[in-house]
């Protein structure tokens, strides 16, 4: 009896830990993408935002309509998949979010000025 109630405990305490030792992961978004240089730190261009758009993870940035935003990688569409783009928020009444790099939906913001043509396919991590 005392094995069983054990073997019990044991069970239900891995299962309790499993997900804590797993973690939590996401779909990719896309493989590869599209950057200035190889590092994607360079950046490709400024866009602004046409609407507002909520971060649905951690991977996202928030932006708001007008909210300028630096664009340093674009990723490469594949199939069944949204296109997005990797930037930080520009200008001063933004100056929490500055710094800050995340994904964000390119239909959501128009190109305002490219400084330099995004010609080096990278792989994502």
């Amino acid at each position: 009896m005392t094995q069983s109630v054990y073997l019990v405990v044991l069970l239900l305490c891995f299962g309790l830990i499993h997900p804590f030792v797993t973690g939590i992961f996401m779909d990719k978004l896309a493989s590869q993408k599209l950057c200035a240089d190889d590092d994607c730190v360079y950046t490709i261009s400024l866009a602004r935002a046409e609407e507002d758009y909520n971060a649905p993870d951690c991977r996202f940035i928030n932006i708001k309509k007008g909210q300028l935003i630096y664009v340093y990688s674009k990723l490469v569409k594949e199939k069944d998949s949204g296109e997005f783009w990797a930037g930080s928020v520009y200008g001063e009444q933004y100056e929490d979010h500055m710094g800050t790099v995340g994904y964000f939906p390119s239909g959501l913001v128009s190109e305002q000025h490219v400084y330099q043509e995004a010609n080096k396919t990278v792989p994502t991590t």
